[in-house]
């Protein structure tokens, strides 16, 4: 049989070699101080999260329902709503009305003066285009 000259050149083990070829790994030092240290940074990164997430929910003192709206006429909207609130202290909310499409076309804020805990209000609202609903959108503490 005829043998060509690639394949008497040919070797029969692995090209690269074998691991035992190779030299060992140098030992790694300090692998657990860097676990440790990536460790409180992503502490110190949630916890910071967490804290700008319950800034920004804003002061929950203030417990605001719609009781009702009626976008009765095209170009404005009345709700009513009550407000739950410290009574020494006063409050700021702000109404919104929206089309159909979620746009806002309409707001206003209504001051709470203090005095009283609960308060019920009915506001009515000029809106730019027809209202199909009405909410508080926030209210907090002045």
């Amino acid at each position: 049989m005829a043998t060509s000259e690639a394949e008497k050149d040919r070797q029969d083990g692995p090209i690269l070699g074998t691991p035992d070829d190779f030299p060992d790994r140098p030992e790694r030092r300090g692998r657990f101080v860097v676990h440790v240290v990536i460790a409180i940074l992503c502490a110190v990164c949630a916890g910071g999260w967490g804290y700008v997430m319950w800034a920004a929910k804003g002061d929950t003192e203030v417990i605001n329902r719609v009781i009702a709206f009626d976008p009765g006429r095209g170009d404005s909207i009345q709700i009513t709503f009550e407000v739950v609130k410290p009574s020494d202290r006063a409050a700021l909310c702000r109404l919104r009305a929206m089309d159909v499409s979620h746009v806002e076309v309409g707001s206003r804020e209504v001051a709470i003066p203090a005095g009283e805990g609960y308060v019920r209000l009915t506001e009515r609202l000029e809106t730019s285009a027809l209202a199909t609903s009405g909410d508080v959108h926030h209210c907090y503490l002045v």
